[in-house]
């Protein structure tokens, strides 16, 4: 009976010791509520890359291996036009609230770098309001997530690429995350054969089974990491922890989800692009600019925040080029 008795005070204790803050939450900046909403997502393995079989599988999309991540907070949408604005045009920077040691982060606003005014209109007459902020090069993403670290208080930044595969298949081992049945992709995702040659607003389409939406299409979205075509090659362990391929160079960087510009096939959840030079093509400014790819009406991002957050030394690096 002492041994019984013992049991439940474990299984009670434990219970009332469980952190019940990894919840969905939204996130206010300087006090007021902008609505980027964050979405939890449970630690797990998954099985990264596409299988051979698959239609339209690509060489880059493979060998499939197993990939552990750690719990985080994922944006539900897509990064708006009205909340990068705010980075963008920094009139808010003065209400930056004063944060204490039990914050994740201790930054001052100041010290982060802003984007330089495009010499075009960054939305292409698109639209604005509720739509994705596009053309911004992964420097600027990065820094938009410096911004809202040290305007919140929280460590926010990109998804690596094996985080953001996570969370868009949605413990899905299909090509897209709502099956294999291209028939219903119109239900899910804005393409090149349903988007009228424009991005349209955020969450207007069906989210996956996470809650999260856009990850199929709308906008091809940022990540942390390098793109190397044979970079699934090296992960041959039989579970693979937190992967990340660190950039030593500009180019080429790789985004996901597939844009209303690509066909069906580029949304599916393994679908890779590398970032080109091409995408500054016509940026007239010597030397080109560090803040926006005016050729890539395609691209835009959304942030994460981890559960385990790292030191103050490593915050810095998932900040910096």
């Amino acid at each position: 009976m002492k041994n019984f008795s013992f049991l439940i005070f474990l299984i009670s204790h434990s219970i009332f010791c469980q952190d019940y803050s990894f919840l969905q939450y939204n996130q206010k900046i300087a006090g007021k509520d902008y609505g980027l909403e964050m979405v939890p997502i449970e630690s797990g393995n998954f099985i990264m890359g596409s299988p051979n079989e698959e239609e339209n599988r690509k060489l880059d999309e493979g060998p499939q291996h197993v990939v552990a991540v750690d719990s985080f907070w994922i944006a539900k949408y897509e990064t708006t036009w009205d909340l990068y604005q705010l980075f963008m045009l920094r009139e808010i920077d003065s209400d930056q609230p004063v944060f204490s040691t039990e914050n994740e982060v201790i930054l001052d606003v100041d010290v982060v770098s802003g984007a330089t005014t495009p010499y075009v209109e960054m939305s292409f007459g698109m639209g604005t309001d509720g739509y994705p902020a596009i053309s911004m090069t992964q420097l600027a993403a990065k820094k938009f997530c410096k911004w809202l670290s040290a305007m919140t208080g929280n460590f926010y930044r990109l998804p690596t690429e094996a985080e953001w595969e996570y969370a868009c298949r949605a413990g899905t081992k299909t090509a897209y995350s709502f099956g294999n049945d291209i028939d219903v992709i119109d239900d899910y995702a804005w393409h090149a054969n349903n988007s009228g040659e424009s991005y349209q607003k955020v969450g207007t389409k069906l989210p996956n089974q996470w809650g999260i939406y856009d990850m199929h299409g709308n906008v091809s979205e940022w990540t942390l990491d390098k793109y190397d075509p044979d970079s699934f090659q090296k992960y041959t362990d039989s579970v693979n922890y937190n992967r990340f391929e660190k950039p030593i160079k500009t180019y080429p960087r790789v985004v996901r989800g597939g844009s209303w510009m690509d066909d069906i096939s580029q949304l599916r959840s393994s679908a890779r692009k590398p970032s080109t030079k091409e995408w500054k093509k016509r940026d007239p400014q010597i030397p080109r600019s560090l803040w926006w790819h005016t050729d890539a009406k395609f691209v835009g991002f959304r942030v994460i925040r981890p559960v385990n957050v790292p030191s103050t030394e490593e915050q810095v690096k998932y900040w910096e080029k």
